[in-house]
């Protein structure tokens, strides 16, 4: 199965637009990619003929809103291999999927001493959250170096645990670099030490299958916005047993089992952690976003987007003007450079100028850039409608960019 690009982008309206008179080039997917009519359709469908509040309401019209709001969650749960739904955990975004575990853990099961491991890749929501643990909690956080190219020493990894170790928290696809970690294999030697084992998959759910059950993992989160859904909506799959075991992160209605003056019991996951209404129309928005995914065909998003990588790398390889960061054979389509002699954002900012759409700056990732020697990169990151005629407007507009610059 092959994409009809063209056909493809005429399902994402605000790809029409023009970007100071110039055709937008759109290549800031890492940071949020574009919707799809059926998204945007099916979250107005909700809001005009079935929206009310979910779980709580006997009528009608909550009935048909919990039944949308839970379907959504087992899309998820199967675009994941999730065993049931009842291991997804809507949150707000990835972020808050990663701070609801640092804090469940943190409560109970991570003290002063307790180690967490991380590497230097980490995008900041996996990294602050730990700190916050860290100055809250008296935790140690140990640091796992990559490569260059975002690859991971196994031996390495694995000399860094101790009868301490209590969690490892770790990136499945870096946003930087764009390179997948070996994540089986993590799960594997974390288990093996008795620790417990957390994945940012906010970049790997876009790029490529995961599935939770191959892998092992006792917590995977992902963001809907990265994956052609809404903003406000993310997931957290967590193994049922170990979810079973954690303590609520918010309180408010729907966690809990029954209230009184002098008590309070909790409802079981994954309602024990969506205190209060969720995002129910975030959530239908992003059901719909894996049901076009699936439609659309993700292998066949998946080899486009890694004809672009490959067609992108190699045009910016013969610019002798241009440094490349992170050049793993099995990344992602997220390509970060350097102009030589350019402060990024001016790159970005000249770029744009000319209709094209990408990011500058430390991506949220200022360990790795210290380790690369970068204070800063320009990221061009593509997805299921870019076109191989927008890499060379890319690479014109880098042309003159380095004529303005250099």
């Amino acid at each position: 199965m092959s994409l009809d690009v063209e056909a493809l982008r005429a399902e994402f309206a605000i790809l029409a637009r023009e970007a100071y008179g110039k055709p937008l080039v759109y290549l800031d997917n890492a940071a949020s990619a574009q919707k799809p009519r059926a998204v945007i359709e099916t979250m107005t469908r909700a809001m005009e003929t079935s929206y009310a509040n979910v779980h709580r309401g006997l009528h009608l019209l909550s009935n048909e809103a919990t039944g949308a709001f839970e379907e959504a969650r087992a899309k998820v749960a199967r675009f994941l291999n999730a065993a049931s739904p009842d291991e997804i955990v809507f949150t707000s975004g990835g972020t808050d999927a990663m701070n609801l575990v640092a804090y469940a853990l943190g409560a109970g099961e991570i003290g002063a001493g307790d180690e967490i491991i991380l590497s230097l890749m980490e995008h900041h929501s996996n990294i602050v959250p730990w700190h916050l643990l860290r100055e809250r909690k008296g935790a140690v956080l140990k640091w796992l170096d990559v490569s260059d190219d975002g690859e991971i020493d196994l031996a390495a990894y694995e000399a860094l645990f101790t009868e301490r170790t209590k969690l490892v928290a770790i990136t499945h696809m870096s946003n930087v670099l764009g390179a997948p970690t070996p994540a089986k294999a993590l799960t594997d030697i974390a288990h093996a030490h008795g620790a417990k084992i957390l994945f940012d998959g906010c970049q790997a759910a876009v790029h490529g299958r995961v599935d939770v059950r191959a892998i092992g993992c006792d917590f995977y989160a992902i963001t809907g916005h990265k994956l052609y859904g809404p903003t406000g909506i993310g997931a957290l799959y967590g193994r049922k047993d170990v979810l079973e075991a954690l303590p609520p992160f918010r309180g408010g209605g729907e966690m809990i089992d029954a209230v009184t003056t002098e008590a309070v019991t909790y409802n079981d996951p994954p309602h024990r952690f969506e205190a209060g209404t969720p995002p129910i129309l975030e959530a239908i928005g992003l059901g719909a976003a894996v049901d076009w995914i699936e439609a659309t065909g993700l292998d066949a998003i998946v080899a486009h987007e890694n004809a672009l990588r490959d067609h992108a790398l190699e045009e910016l390889r013969a610019l002798n003007f241009v440094t490349l960061y992170g050049q793993a054979p099995d990344k992602a389509p997220i390509i970060c450079f350097n102009v030589n002699g350019a402060h990024p954002h001016d790159v970005s900012t000249i770029l744009d100028r000319s209709g094209v759409a990408i990011r500058a700056g430390h991506h949220c990732a200022q360990p790795l850039m210290k380790r690369l020697g970068a204070t800063a990169t320009a990221r061009a990151s593509f997805a299921a409608y870019n076109t191989h005629d927008e890499i060379g407007a890319l690479i014109e507009a880098l042309r003159k960019t380095h004529m303005m610059l250099g």
